[in-house]
């Protein structure tokens, strides 16, 4: 049995470049992006192999007959904990799966009482993967007792139909999120289930907290699959539960040591996985208080620094900084991790640097610059390449931002290059690339490329904050430096900046093209409403407020174009302010820009 039916076969990997951007059927594309061209460097050969040497031996080990039995040690007969799933749900799924039609990755299927939803073709893979994870159990538990027979009824389909080890089915990504799903409603679903069927279900999740235990899985998400097992060992009462949390646990505090950083930021450097890991933390935590059990000293650490990070990266409108393939989530999911925050201030009131994001504020602006470099080895599948990438919030509107990617638009994989973000492209290739072929079967989808280095300087004076912020991704193509200067007035709610391109020390001996095109991009929030004055180098910006904000530049060509925007995995259309010209490679080059509220004086730069 296929648990994703066609989808079984991942689709050959889109072409990476600004031609994936726009996205639109008929739209304009200029200046084209393409790809590297790198070749696997010897730092990525040991890992390659180690995986083509490992990957079949699992398969062939776990594929075996009799492998499950190896999970079935100490059977549960009890559940101890109900441990509280702090996300937001939506009641609106749940209800629907009682109708027979589930709702999951922005598709549905039909699939009635007493069907299998597992047993036929999914209409997508992000679909398979949301049905197999079991991200639709919260919202079913809230149909009351009707909704938990249900889960039963799904979860005892699922369990006959893949006891057995399968790739798809058992992904440690997969299994990690349907344990903590199934650990969240278990001992709800115990009382309306007979005493063989809760025998069955405990059985269940014993089983899949074991496996979360065993290779293979990686070090990226590792904190997360030990979060859920360790939760599975609060759920399961007696020995069998004991054993499983304290196997967990011991192994949590050195995966927590390598993914939580000391300033709260996750090693991906994705605002949005520090949010889910510490969602998953708030969890454990309360099932270990249920248990009486003290909460291990790493952990407590953990929940402190993500929230403190956390709180650098709420923007005024409730929602995160969406940077390195984090989203920017909803209000009401920032908003539920940040409960249990007593020091937590008000979002517009925070400025300072957490995982390479520099945040500055005046009154009614609020800017975050990206000054970091992408993670790398198995932290770089979700990484972008969009250095001194920018997000603009205006009051509370969402104004400038990227174009949303995320790992859940894995066939968007274009997006997470320059030409996605609010930054500058130079010329017509990207400095990296995200694995592909076989390779990327392997590996993931890793951004592979050469490496660069960011350098920031900040100096705060009288009602103005001065930020600069440089890196050199383009030195070797081209010999240039990227250099952006931001100088926030604080008082006036006005900022003026200017991307520099100078010639690079270290490479003015190669000889190159004398000339290179640019194009500096400011992509803007789906529903953002934009407006080119008369004078060719000013743009009237709205957001969902409705206030206006000029926009204003001497670049030589501006104009504005189609664009997308990512959300939850679904495209919408957006547009993008984008500034382009010629930059010579022996010489110095600046594109001044300024935003400012509508009706304020000033003419423009």
């Amino acid at each position: 049995m296929s648990p994703v039916g066609p989808f079984a076969e991942r689709a050959a990997p889109p072409t990476v470049g600004e031609g994936a951007i726009p996205g639109l059927r008929g739209a304009p594309v200029r200046t084209p992006v393409r790809t590297s061209g790198a070749q696997t460097g010897p730092a990525l050969w040991p890992a390659i192999a180690g995986r083509v040497l490992t990957r079949q031996m699992w398969i062939e080990l776990y594929g075996l007959p009799g492998y499950a039995m190896t999970l079935a040690a100490g059977k549960a007969v009890a559940f101890a904990a109900t441990p509280r799933d702090f996300r937001p749900v939506d009641p609106a799924v749940g209800k629907a799966i009682l109708g027979g039609r589930f709702h999951l990755a922005g598709t549905h299927m039909e699939a009635e009482a007493p069907a299998d939803p597992f047993n036929r073709p999914s209409p997508s893979k992000a679909f398979a993967t949301d049905l197999h994870a079991f991200a639709w159990l919260p919202s079913l538990m809230l149909q009351e007792d009707r909704g938990a027979r249900e889960a039963v009824r799904l979860t005892l389909i699922w369990a006959e139909a893949f006891a057995r080890w399968s790739p798809f089915a058992w992904d440690p990504q997969i299994l990690a999120r349907r344990t903590f799903n199934l650990a969240c409603a278990a001992r709800r679903m115990g009382a309306v289930a007979s005493e063989a069927d809760r025998l069955r279900l405990a059985d269940v999740l014993g089983r899949q907290a074991r496996q979360l235990l065993r290779p293979p899985g990686g070090l990226a998400g590792k904190a997360e699959r030990l979060v859920a097992a360790a939760l599975t060992g609060c759920v399961l009462a007696g020995p069998p539960g004991a054993r499983i949390r304290r196997a967990a646990l011991g192994r949590l505090t050195g995966a927590l040591r390598v993914t939580v950083f000391g300033d709260g930021s996750h090693a991906s450097r994705s605002p949005e996985a520090g949010l889910e890991l510490l969602l998953d933390l708030l969890s454990l935590n309360d099932a270990l208080s249920q248990l009486s059990e003290p909460v291990p000293e790493a952990m407590a650490g953990a929940i402190l620094r993500l929230t403190t990070a956390l709180r650098l990266q709420t923007l005024p409108d409730g929602r995160l900084a969406g940077f390195q393939g984090g989203g920017p989530s909803t209000t009401a999911r920032v908003a539920a991790a940040r409960a249990h925050d007593d020091h937590a201030e008000a979002p517009g009131g925070v400025a300072g640097t957490v995982g390479g994001l520099t945040r500055i504020r005046s009154p009614l602006l609020t800017i975050v610059a990206d000054a970091g470099s992408p993670g790398k080895g198995a932290w770089s599948e979700t990484a972008c390449a969009q250095p001194l990438a920018l997000e603009i919030v205006c009051g509370k509107d969402r104004l400038i931002t990227g174009c949303g990617w995320t790992p859940r638009a894995a066939d968007r994989q274009g997006l997470r290059l320059a030409p996605g973000h609010s930054t500058l492209t130079l010329g017509e290739q990207s400095f990296a690339e995200p694995l592909g072929g076989w390779k990327g079967e392997l590996l993931g989808p890793r951004l592979f490329g050469r490496p660069y280095r960011c350098t920031t300087e900040q100096r705060d004076g009288d009602g103005a904050v001065w930020l600069e912020v440089e890196h050199d991704a383009w030195a070797v193509q081209y010999g240039l430096l990227h250099q952006r200067r931001l100088y926030l007035d604080q008082r006036l709610d006005e900022l003026r900046a200017e991307e520099r391109l100078h010639p690079c020390p270290d490479h003015r001996d190669v000889v190159r093209a004398i000339a290179a095109p640019y194009a500096v991009r400011f992509h803007l929030e789906p529903g953002a409403q934009a407006s080119l004055a008369r004078d060719r180098r000013s743009i009237l910006l709205r957001g969902h407020s409705g206030r206006g904000w000029w926009f204003r530049t001497d670049g030589p060509d501006v104009a504005i174009e189609p664009s997308v925007h990512v959300e939850d995995g679904l495209t919408r259309r957006s547009l993008q302010v984008v500034v382009r010209g010629s930059a010579r490679t022996d010489a110095e080059t600046r594109i001044r820009w300024k935003l400012s509220p509508a009706g304020a004086a000033g003419d423009p730069v």
